[in-house]
């Protein structure tokens, strides 16, 4: 059984998957990218500005599963250049607090909408 996770309060999706999918007592997150959920503007700021949004994204589709943040057992962060890597990670310390998910962050040439980030997770119910 799987349950799909739907919320107005973070992008819609652009393609053709869910925002998350419960499954087996795991909530999967598809990658989110920085697009401001109210008015589906992709957001072109600095890396902290993008990796806020992301965060904040994923925060909201978890609440709409009734998780929190400390739920997250595991993020995938994409970033385009990885000489950014501390300025995200900065922020990503302002959402995860210990004991942190784990984690992986890699460098890719190109993300979808031209943006710098984008972060999927898995989290526990």
């Amino acid at each position: 059984m799987k349950k799909v996770i739907k919320t107005n309060n973070a992008p819609q999706a652009i393609g053709h998957y869910s925002q998350a999918v419960i499954a087996n007592g795991f909530i999967f997150l598809s990658g989110q990218i920085p697009i401001d959920p109210k008015s589906g503007n992709i957001i072109k700021g600095s890396i902290a500005e993008q990796t806020r949004l992301v965060l904040n994204n994923i925060k909201a589709i978890l609440e709409a599963a009734d998780v929190s943040l400390a739920g997250v057992v595991k993020t995938t962060v994409y970033l385009t250049d990885i000489n950014k890597f501390a300025e995200m990670n900065q922020i990503y310390g302002e959402f995860f607090t210990p004991p942190y998910p784990a984690r992986a962050t890699v460098e890719v040439k190109a993300l979808p909408k031209g943006v710098d980030i984008e972060i999927d997770a898995v989290a526990v119910l």
